[in-house]
């Protein structure tokens, strides 16, 4: 505050979590200067962090801009070169001599020897970038190839066998997270020909016969006229870009949206089934955001292992990892925008209709967990109620998307309420401390599993910040979980993430045994920062309007969330028959049980074996799906229905695998609509297409890292996995992880205003139908047999 004429004037200056660094006081004698060396202190060492940061990230670009080789094979070169001159030979074939000659030899007054040096040390360099610029040449060209993918299990050619020696010895011993990024290959442009023949195969067992019959000829004229126009000018964006779905994907189909991102777009993900590691809240938090923060560490120096295709070498792209933190979505009027900081220092927490933003880092030290569960407390004990309009402010991020972006502009540009969003959406995250109880507990495990489902997938909808990249919710009884926004990356990326949290908070954090972190805590840390706003009545009201929206949006859906323990993927794999295959149809069979009739199936596969990859969709109903089930319901002969269940299994995993090998129908369909809208030109095969209704939306959340988690010794620590909302009105979404060997959990969403749905009912009929493969594909025993099994026992 300055005050003219009127007595001393005191500046603060600096502020260093709260600590100020120096004050000067302005008196009729003179300038007062007093320091705080504590406060320069904290200043110096987080601006120390900062910069070791920065050499951090300047030696990786070194690595990776070197990768396949390694820097210190520059010298090897060198030293090569230098020995093979020194038998009397030239192994640059006169080059080096040559580039004597054009060394500036007035300016650099070196003698013969020292110029012949040089010259060695510049043809050594360059013949080592052209060494590098070859390998990743070649890597590239061994990453482009897919056949083996399509190889029978235990059958691998020779071929085959040579491309894994060689991507073993070309991938080197230790890359860096983002290491492969260059040497991955570009999503290739399939022909139109012949995705036009797969989509046609596709809708056959959907449509009619005169359906079927004018949909074929809407694609021949498609082809014929327009397609092969749209064709030229997408292999000119794929020659172009890095990617020629990724931005596309990301804008038109996530940030131009201007419904609610809430259900309709973010995803969540479920702590542990039977276990709770301890029932203290603030010491859970503590754990998991101390866990999320080392993960964060691990992106930061890329000393995270980069993610392989399961059970082999193969890298997948990493780029999704980039805006995991320090993330939030912004609103437009048009579009969206993600916004991504470089670091930062705190996480904003919510509590009872209060923000906070608590530091995480003092003096460039990464608080401890229990630091951490100590400040988490001093917020749980904070008993100031919110100011006017403050604790349903986060309704906005679940309402629809033009009213967001017109208060935001209006009432958070300046002031107040800039800086305190400011730190909202500069957070490495958003912490949500629940008041309610959560997970598989009391006289209705059931009905709570799904409570739990829906308080993740929406809350009270102004409880979550909706627009970050991720948020943590703690619950009071110490369960906790995550909600996700779906357009800087999908979900085998969170979940990653989410796998190494809770491995990380359980085995290697722990708990002391009353429950609470381990660590020491340095009572003299700042208390953490009450956000303050400056909420007029007009933002109040639009925020009423958004949860009013979101509310109506939250009440309609109905989720289920069930283990189905029966048996598993060990047992699937006996039969010698693909998990993911087994599932998908049994998930055909209950729809055609539940529904009368098939659908359109959507199943997400990934194309992260290209560089920017994100997501492809596999058409889960086929022909060969479709006769399998209808021979079940006939009651046709078991030998039978095992050889169509065969065909459909197989047809299903040829089609995961042209997927991810970038032959798959949707993305392709996508772009050429894209394109059809920027020249301005209308299609109607286009239009009907990507008009089509995903009745039946699926998902499987991987188990990626399977070291982390001692399943032998301790079994109860299941991940539940996650879910999300159904993609159509009339439809279900169903997410499935496949948990050890005999533990499937399913997660069902479907909405309450559409009578023909239950996600109950559907979840019946998924169990059933399970059980009723397993008995069509295991023979009936003979007696010979029989006798033979008692003769063991």
């Amino acid at each position: 505050m300055i005050v003219c004429d009127s007595g001393p004037v005191s500046v603060a200056m600096a502020e260093a979590h709260q600590a100020v660094a120096f004050q000067f006081t302005i008196t009729p004698e003179g300038i007062d200067l007093r320091l705080s060396y504590q406060a320069l202190t904290q200043i110096y060492l987080s601006g120390l962090r900062s910069w070791k940061k920065r050499i951090s990230r300047m030696r990786n670009r070194v690595i990776k801009g070197v990768y396949p080789a390694s820097p210190s094979s520059w010298l090897f070169v060198v030293i090569a070169i230098l020995a093979t001159m020194y038998m009397r030979s030239d192994p640059s074939m006169g080059l080096i001599a040559k580039i004597q000659e054009h060394l500036p030899v007035s300016s650099l007054s070196l003698s013969v020897q020292g110029q012949t040096m040089l010259s060695v040390l510049v043809f050594s360099t360059l013949l080592w970038l052209s060494l590098i610029l070859t390998l990743r040449f070649c890597l590239k060209l061994l990453l482009s190839y897919h056949r083996w993918m399509f190889e029978q299990h235990g059958h691998i050619s020779t071929t085959t066998k040579v491309w894994v020696t060689l991507v073993r010895l070309l991938s080197g011993r230790k890359p860096l997270l983002y290491s492969y990024q260059t040497s991955l290959p570009c999503l290739p442009v399939p022909p139109i020909k012949d995705t036009l023949e797969r989509y046609l195969e596709s809708v056959r067992p959907l449509l009619s016969g005169p359906g079927f019959q004018r949909m074929t000829v809407l694609a021949a004229q498609f082809e014929n006229s327009l397609g092969n126009r749209l064709q030229r000018y997408l292999k000119l964006k794929a020659l172009w870009a890095t990617n020629y779905v990724s931005d596309w994907w990301e804008e038109y189909i996530y940030l131009r949206g201007r419904g609610p991102i809430m259900v309709n777009s973010n995803y969540y993900g479920m702590d542990f089934l039977y276990v709770t590691p301890t029932p203290i809240q603030a010491a859970r938090a503590g754990n998991t955001i101390t866990a999320l923060l080392l993960y964060r560490r691990k992106v930061n120096s890329e000393q995270l292992t980069p993610s392989r295709v399961p059970g082999t070498v193969i890298p997948l792209c990493a780029a999704q990892c980039e805006r995991m933190f320090n993330t939030t979505r912004t609103p437009g009027e048009e579009t969206d925008v993600l916004q991504h900081w470089q670091d930062s220092e705190f996480v904003t927490v919510y509590h009872r209709g209060r923000y906070f933003r608590l530091w995480v880092y003092k003096a460039g030290r990464l608080l401890s967990p229990r630091e951490i569960e100590y400040q988490i407390q001093r917020i749980l004990d904070d008993p100031s109620p919110p100011g006017p309009g403050e604790d349903r402010l986060g309704a906005l991020t679940a309402g629809n998307r033009v009213p967001w972006c017109a208060v935001r502009k209006q009432y958070f540009s300046s002031g107040v309420n800039k800086r305190s969003l400011d730190c909202i959406e500069r957070a490495a995250f958003f912490v949500t401390l629940d008041d309610e109880e959560q997970g598989m507990m009391g006289e209705d495990p059931v009905g709570n599993l799904d409570r739990y489902a829906k308080s993740l997938l929406h809350g009270k909808c102004y409880d979550r910040w909706f627009d970050k990249s991720f948020s943590v919710v703690v619950y009071k009884n110490g369960k906790n979980g995550l909600n996700a926004e779906h357009s800087w990356a999908d979900a085998p990326t969170v979940a990653h993430l989410w796998e190494f949290t809770l491995a990380t908070d359980a085995f290697q954090l722990g708990y002391t045994e009353d429950g609470h972190c381990k660590g020491e805590v340095e009572h003299s840390l700042p208390p953490p920062q009450r956000l303050t706003w400056d909420i007029p009545v007009e933002v109040q009201e639009q925020v009423s309007i958004s949860l009013s929206v979101a509310q109506a949006l939250a009440d309609d859906v109905d989720c289920h969330v069930f283990p189905f323990r029966d048996f598993g993927k060990g047992r699937i794999k006996k039969l010698k028959i693909s998990p993911d295959a087994f599932i998908q149809l049994a998930l055909q069979l209950a729809y055609y049980r539940d529904r009368k009739t098939f659908c359109l199936t959507y199943e997400a596969s990934m194309t992260r074996l290209f560089r920017e990859g994100r997501t492809e969709t596999v058409r889960s109903c086929s022909n060969e799906g479709c006769a399998f089930v209808k021979a079940v319901e006939s009651g046709e002969g078991p030998e039978h229905c095992r050889r169509l269940f065969r065909l459909a299994a197989e047809k299903h995993q040829n089609l995961y695998r042209l997927a991810m090998t970038g032959s798959g129908i949707d993305r392709h369909l996508f772009c050429l609509y894209v394109v059809s809208k920027y020249l301005g030109v209308e299609s109607p095969f286009l239009t009907e297409v990507l008009s089509e209704p995903w009745r039946l939306s699926t998902s499987q959340t991987p188990v990626q890292q399977l070291e982390l988690f001692d399943m032998k010794n301790h079994p109860d620590f299941i991940s539940l996995g996650g879910g999300f909302g159904p993609v159509a009105d009339d439809g279900y979404g169903v997410s499935y992880i496949i948990v050890g060997e005999d533990m499937i959990n399913y997660h069902v969403s479907c909405k309450h205003s559409f009578s023909e749905t239950d996600s109950h009912r559907f979840g019946a009929q998924i169990s059933r139908a399970l059980l009723d493969l397993l008995s069509v594909l295991t023979p009936a025993k003979t007696e010979n047999s029989q006798a033979q099994d008692k003769k063991q026992q």
